[in-house]
């Protein structure tokens, strides 16, 4: 079998029989076309082409280019999930992939907000709202609700106004693998939402449309009543993160990061945790509690004779 039309299939395999998310299957897309153009380059075309030292020598030249340990390692499960797929179909007699290697990829620890920053960042977002401008109103309920219910960028964007409940606290999540999950929030998100719902959201949605479109159920609108996009979301917390203290990515990951962390600060259980975060592996979560040090701090103080 061809390797481009392998591929195609595979990428189609984990949308429809394991479900995983659009982005996932790009991820994957994207490394494996990449596997296929190095393939191509030293005349291996075929899937039974595919060897164990041709897989080597891809993830070493990448190696070699300077990328991150995290990407290399990336590559290397993606190209094992291809091959052992092609192997259970039978069309590989065995899997080239089985001792295939790569380096861990190093943890670093997530940008956390304390609550002091946190506060300010409200703060803002608060007064810009006070004048009364729908997108200033729209973005402090975005920051609200990343904040108070951990959600993936992605989860935000994608919510549509019947999966908030304003009354319960609640917002349905779709994540990962198309799994839903019921997620709480507090009162001042509650109270963002219900303003953003009430005010700004009717003027948002009176703009212009382009041609041809027709109402949207979104929850959050950007330009022409359109679904609020990812990178407009990015664009936002990044400004308000640029001028504060504090090392490592300044994306909406921040805030989800920040809140699974103010939470264990808080003295939530990590399962509970886990659970609202949509994590299938307690191992992932246990990531904040590295970086809860106050947490620690506190936790040594009432515990240890010695303290």
């Amino acid at each position: 079998m061809n390797l481009d039309r392998a591929i195609d299939a595979f990428a189609r395999y984990l949308t429809t029989e394991r479900g995983f998310s659009a982005n996932t299957v790009r991820a994957y897309g994207a490394d494996l076309a990449g596997l296929a153009t190095f393939a191509e380059e030293r005349g291996a075309t075929e899937v039974h082409e595919l060897g164990l030292e041709l897989l080597r020598d891809w993830l070493w030249t990448g190696t070699e280019a300077g990328l991150a340990r995290a990407t290399i390692a990336r590559r290397s499960a993606s190209a094992r999930g291809f091959t052992a797929w092609l192997t259970r179909e039978g069309t590989l007699a065995s899997d080239p992939a089985v001792r295939l290697r790569s380096p861990k990829p190093g943890r670093t620890l997530p940008r956390v907000i304390n609550r002091t920053q946190m506060q300010e960042l409200l703060d803002r977002l608060q007064l810009a709202a006070d004048t009364g401008d729908p997108a200033a109103i729209r973005d402090l309920a975005v920051i609200e609700l990343l904040y108070a219910s951990a959600l993936r960028v992605s989860e935000l964007v994608g919510l549509d106004i019947a999966d908030v409940d304003p009354s319960r606290l609640t917002v349905r999540v779709t994540g990962k693998g198309s799994k839903e999950r019921v997620v709480p929030f507090g009162v001042p998100a509650q109270k963002a939402l219900l303003r953003y719902l009430d005010t700004a959201r009717p003027a948002l949605a009176a703009a212009t449309a382009p041609a041809g479109t027709g109402p949207t159920t979104a929850l959050f609108l950007g330009r022409h009543q359109q679904r609020l996009g990812v990178r407009a979301v990015y664009r936002t917390v990044a400004a308000l993160l640029e001028s504060m203290p504090g090392t490592g990515p300044a994306g909406p990951h921040a805030l989800r990061h920040t809140a699974a962390t103010h939470l264990l600060d808080g003295g939530a259980d990590l399962r509970a945790v886990q659970e609202m975060l949509g994590h299938a592996s307690l191992g992932t979560t246990q990531i904040y509690t590295h970086v809860s040090a106050e947490r620690l701090q506190q936790s040594y103080r009432l515990a240890h004779p010695r303290a």
